[in-house]
C-alpha cells in the first residue's frame, strides 16, 4: 500500500506533523468508520470519517466521529444554509478525487467549506483517512482545522 498520497503530500507540506496506520479496509463493512476504529484498536470517537455533503445545493466537507450520524439540520445550520443532504457516492468520489472508504478532507481536487464536529476538537490526536481505503493519519484535531481552515460546530445528532 502506497502511504504517499495527496492527503499526506498535502500535511508534508503544510509543516504538519502526523503518522500513518494502516489496516486491513473491509469493503463489506456495516460501517467503514467503525471498521477502521476496530482494526486500529481505537475508540470509536477519535477515528473520524470524512463524509461529502450538499448544504443548498454546495458541496461541503465534514469530519465526524465515526460511532456517530451527521445531523443534517445541524450540518445546515454550521455552514449558514437552509438544507443540506449527503452527497451521492459517485458525486462524492468525482468531487473530492478520492474513492469512497477512502475519502480524506486534505489534498482534495478542489478546496472545499469543511465543518469538524466540534466534540473532535476535545482530543489530543484523532484519526481521520490518509487518502487510501485502509491508510488513515494520526494527528491533532487543531492541525485538522489549521490545515483545511475548517470551522468546529456540532454537526451529530
Amino acid at each position: 500500500m502506497s502511504k504517499g498520497t495527496r492527503a499526506t503530500k498535502m500535511l508534508e507540506q503544510a509543516g504538519i506533523a502526523f503518522t500513518t496506520a494502516t489496516y486491513d479496509y473491509d469493503p463489506n463493512a456495516q460501517s467503514i468508520g467503525l471498521q477502521a476504529a476496530e482494526a486500529l484498536g481505537e475508540a470509536p470517537d477519535r477515528v473520524l470519517k470524512t463524509l461529502m455533503a450538499l448544504v443548498d445545493k454546495k458541496p461541503v466537507c465534514v469530519i465526524v466521529p465515526s460511532d456517530h450520524e451527521v445531523s443534517l439540520k445541524k450540518l445546515a445550520v454550521a455552514f449558514g444554509g437552509k438544507s443540506a443532504e449527503m452527497m451521492k457516492p459517485a458525486d462524492a468520489e468525482r468531487i473530492s478525487g478520492y474513492k469512497v472508504g477512502g475519502i480524506s478532507p486534505f489534498g482534495q481536487m478542489r478546496k472545499l467549506p469543511t465543518a469538524i464536529e466540534e466534540q473532535a476538537l476535545g482530543h489530543e490526536a484523532v484519526y481521520v483517512n490518509g487518502g487510501q481505503r485502509g491508510l488513515q493519519v494520526r494527528l491533532r484535531p487543531s492541525d485538522i482545522v489549521a490545515a483545511i481552515g475548517a470551522i468546529a460546530a456540532p454537526l451529530v445528532a
